[in-house]
């Protein structure tokens, strides 16, 4: 078995290849490091794609293998680190044949009913695309806004279909945005949850994100107190960044099989959390990242498969204890170990959260289970839904995206019914400034 100490040698190598041979080699030798071989003798990948961005892709997507050749641009280099992980989960994930945007917006439009907007936002920070779903019953009245960050290999058309949020949001009536991240920012399309300067307020990509928020509620009328971010996996982690930084801006966070706020700060740190979780790879763990901003954490709903393979479940447990009150801190995993050493003691003593837990099964499906965490007056803070035999995929998604498992419990429905029971507690005039906090 490999020790911590030689697994991180062999990372450092790979950093050192970063620099001497670019970011396929240094990809090729963590993969390599991480599953049992040596970083040295790792094979040399074919050259980098032209204007890639300057990191190894942090692939964070598990397809299934398939009887023949996937119908897929990515390259080789990247179908080879996937190749680790094949076979784990045949029956988990559905990965589609690729669908031009085009076709998949459309078809997301005639099945949903309302207008799939593009758009563009620009910041200090950089720019990005967009999409956005608008209801079609949406006549001037303020409406929640959603916003979905999509994974690594993924786009905002992928997105929309697998989640199949746009229908939803076209049932409940709000608006979803779906911000894009291009591969001259990532090379494998991820969201850079694992730099330092793309998890601080007014910096980076949760600047970016934040402030194309705060564009689409002056644009259309959003109710500010209704405002949601949620992602999966890459985007899941940047989620957790965006509610961290910007919680007066989000009244609640979705995680989809994805890391806590702060879980690494370097490509080498990053695969090491996604390994073990952020308490094996050595990353203190922040609880209420910045609980002066708004007095109170914020409000965190977790959907994570025990079988995930890719990023280990302990980081859904970690970032729903990161953003629950700390008398709550006693999750199934136990951050803490023995939750009743938050019970408290003594009638000085303010009452405690507690929570529930409940087994389900859908027909025919998966069967799961679901905690419930409640304040002290009995409203719900926190949901973790552990999704039994599942690996990296939206829960309850369709076939017509990429990464989904139709076999499990909707994410998508039960995240929406989280959020429209969660409001910003602290009334604005106006949106919040992007600026630093």
């Amino acid at each position: 078995m490999k020790t911590p100490h030689s697994l991180f040698a062999q990372l450092r190598d790979a950093t050192r290849l970063l620099k001497d041979q670019g970011p396929l080699a240094a990809t090729a030798a963590i993969q390599r490091a991480l599953s049992g071989g040596t970083a040295a003798n790792a094979a040399a990948p074919p050259e980098a794609t032209a204007g890639a961005y300057p990191q190894p892709d942090l692939v964070d997507i598990n397809p299934p293998p398939r009887a023949a050749e996937p119908k897929s641009h990515v390259s080789a280099a990247a179908k080879g680190i996937w190749s680790q992980d094949a076979g784990l989960h045949a029956d988990t994930v559905v990965q589609a044949d690729p669908v031009a945007p085009e076709e998949q917006s459309a078809d997301a439009e005639r099945a949903a009913g309302g207008q799939f907007l593009k758009g563009s936002h620009a910041a200090p920070a950089g720019t990005r695309a967009y999409r956005l779903y608008v209801p079609s019953g949406h006549a001037g009245q303020p409406l929640p806004l959603v916003v979905m960050l999509h994974g690594c290999k993924q786009n905002p058309e992928d997105f929309a279909a697998g989640t199949m949020m746009n229908a939803a949001a076209e049932q409940q009536g709000c608006f979803v945005l779906y911000p894009a991240q291009p591969k001259n920012a990532n090379g494998a399309h991820c969201w850079n949850w694992f730099q330092g300067g793309d998890q601080r307020r007014g910096r980076g990509e949760p600047a970016i994100i934040a402030g194309m928020t705060q564009d689409i509620m002056r644009q259309y009328q959003i109710d500010p107190r209704r405002v949601y971010v949620a992602g999966l996996s890459a985007g899941g982690a940047m989620a957790a960044i965006l509610a961290a930084t910007y919680p007066d801006l989000y009244a609640a966070l979705g995680i989809h099989s994805g890391l806590p706020y702060g879980a690494a700060h370097d490509v080498q740190s990053a695969f090491a959390a996604m390994k073990h979780g952020t308490a094996r790879a050595g990353m203190p763990m922040t609880r209420n990242p910045q609980p002066a901003a708004i007095g109170q954490a914020v409000p965190i709903i977790v959907f994570h498969g025990d079988r995930d393979a890719t990023v280990h479940p302990a980081n859904g447990d970690q970032a729903l204890a990161q953003f629950m009150p700390a008398a709550s801190h006693s999750i199934e995993s136990g951050a803490d170990g023995d939750p009743s050493a938050h019970s408290g003691a003594g009638l000085d003593q303010p009452p405690q959260p507690r929570h529930t837990r409940e087994q389900g099964q859908v027909p025919n499906g998966r069967s799961y289970t679901r905690t419930v965490h409640c304040d002290a007056e009995g409203s719900v803070i926190a949901e973790h839904w552990r999704v039994h035999g599942a690996g990296h995929a939206w829960a309850g998604g369709s076939r017509e995206g990429s990464y989904t498992d139709p076999k499990g419990p909707s994410a998508t429905r039960e995240m929406l019914r989280f959020f429209f029971s969660q409001r910003q507690k602290i009334e604005a005039a106006a949106a919040p400034s992007s600026g630093p906090a």
